[in-house]
């Protein structure tokens, strides 16, 4: 991919600064569409810096120089985890960024005969690394490449087809397109650049028609019938959430915000995540008012809680009737290591000390809730796995919802990294998604990806604000 400019190169600090430089650059312009949604168009070029410093590098440069660069990528990108722990923060970024070590390992043997071959080998080879975090150790999907084009509708559409990852295959292709029209600009070579122009081009062109063609095909709503959701943003400090003295408050708090929502006339209202501050079975009363607050508005509920059987905790979502009572649960099935539970608990049982972590035990079913329309809930994280989604649209579910609490976080754009995510999966399985998170973002998004509306303030802030919105929806009608 990268030529040399010259067969040899003296190797003085000077030229070590530039390529650190480099991959300062590209690391800055790689994060700043994950701190700013807006900003996606960087991504397309981000890479570019970092493939320049490989001049006339050896393979060991070229490993330091990418670690170099993922490291500070990260750092950028999930510094606010160091509000939940600073050691783990740490430990996470330095095995994050050896996925961008491994990949200048990898591609570097390639960027010294630089051939079209180039344009689909250094992709292919960054797809199968984002693969691979997305599994390893129950993994991490968090910031895949395509999840920086969260906002760029047309884009994206061809997720329906290759997910997430066809959408990183393609903004690493133009930065390899990017690269060989400089270098072959450089040298001279007019025939050259044809053929490196061509492919990445035919392949933007077709991704873009497509994108368009989704965007403005009339949707054929056919059997398919107006539901109205409403979300609950309680806003309650992750300080507070648990405990005793706050139980009266944000359970009353809940049930306002609720009585409100209900002069919209919805056939359904969502709490976020684990919004009882107690656990359900353990403190009947307070799981008693929720009931009675359905029965009261008539309308059914969906509420994120902590439930105990047979002495086992489950992170739960539970479907209240309009009649106050418990219709149906969902047990999230993929927990959060280091986080919900420790894996090898008797080896790495020490890291409780580093890191708060639960005690939850995994769901194994695949819940459809068929009131008032069918539909799967994913909890916290679980919209990061599409193979989850995947199974719920396959067991029958019509739209999707999502329920999270990232009050951890505090004013962070991880809530909007987290956003991401459930773009995507309305967009890979064509369905309505809905949000609803204690401190935002909750939000109700369009089987094209557009975030239709959320709960915001009226100054339009959307994280740490306390409200509630109202939107109607397609999805075919379920039980009463």
């Amino acid at each position: 991919m990268l030529r040399k400019v010259r067969k040899s190169i003296v190797r003085s600090p000077q030229s070590v600064v530039k390529a650190i430089l480099l991959c300062v650059l590209s690391a800055v312009l790689l994060a700043l569409p994950f701190n700013n949604g807006k900003l996606w168009i960087f991504a397309w070029f981000g890479f570019v810096p970092v493939f320049f410093s490989l001049n006339n590098k050896s393979l060991k440069q070229a490993f330091f120089l990418f670690y170099i660069t993922g490291i500070i990528f990260w750092s950028g990108t999930i510094y606010w985890l160091v509000h939940v722990t600073l050691a783990g923060t740490i430990v996470l970024i330095l095995y994050l960024a050896l996925y961008f070590a491994i990949f200048g390992l990898i591609i570097r043997p390639c960027t010294k005969h630089s051939t079209p071959f180039a344009l689909v080998f250094i992709p292919s080879v960054w797809v199968l690394l984002e693969y691979i975090r997305s599994r390893l150790f129950t993994g991490f999907p968090w910031a895949l490449l395509g999840y920086s084009q969260y906002l760029n509708l047309p884009a994206i559409q061809i997720a329906d087809i290759t997910g997430v990852l066809g959408v990183s295959f393609l903004v690493m292709m133009i930065n390899v397109a990017v690269v060989e029209i400089i270098w072959s600009g450089i040298r001279g070579l007019r025939s050259r650049l044809i053929t490196v122009v061509v492919l990445p081009i035919l392949l933007l062109f077709l991704t873009l028609s497509y994108g368009y063609f989704r965007l403005f095909q009339r949707s054929a709503l056919g059997a398919r019938h107006p539901v109205r959701i409403s979300v609950i943003q309680g806003n309650i400090p992750q300080n507070i959430k648990w405990e005793a003295y706050s139980r009266d408050y944000i359970v009353d708090t809940y049930l306002r915000l609720t009585r409100e929502a209900a002069k919209d006339k919805p056939d359904l209202v969502i709490w976020p995540e684990a919004a009882l501050p107690v656990i359900a079975e353990e403190q009947q009363p307070y799981y008693e008012k929720v009931k009675d607050l359905a029965k009261e508005i008539n309308i059914p509920l969906l509420l994120g809680a902590v439930t105990c059987r047979q002495d086992r905790y489950y992170n739960s979502a539970l479907l209240i009737s309009r009649e106050g009572r418990t219709l149906a649960a969902y047990d999230k099935v993929h927990l959060v290591p280091f986080g919900e539970y420790i894996p090898l608990r008797g080896i790495l049982g020490f890291l409780q000390t580093i890191v708060p972590i639960g005690e939850a035990t995994a769901g194994k079913e695949y819940t459809v809730f068929d009131t008032p329309a069918r539909f799967s809930v994913l909890i916290c994280f679980e919209d990061l796995f599409p193979e989850l989604s995947r199974r719920c649209i396959k067991a029958g579910a019509r739209f999707l919802v999502n329920i999270t609490n990232d009050a951890w976080y505090k004013k962070t754009p991880a809530a909007y990294q987290h956003l991401a995510a459930s773009v995507f999966r309305a967009v890979e399985n064509r369905v309505f998604l809905i949000r609803a998170a204690n401190t935002g973002i909750s939000a109700f998004i369009n089987p094209e990806g557009k975030i239709i509306s959320s709960v915001k303030d009226n100054r339009g802030t959307e994280i740490f604000v306390t409200g509630h919105a109202t939107q109607a929806i397609f999805a075919d009608k379920g039980g009463g």
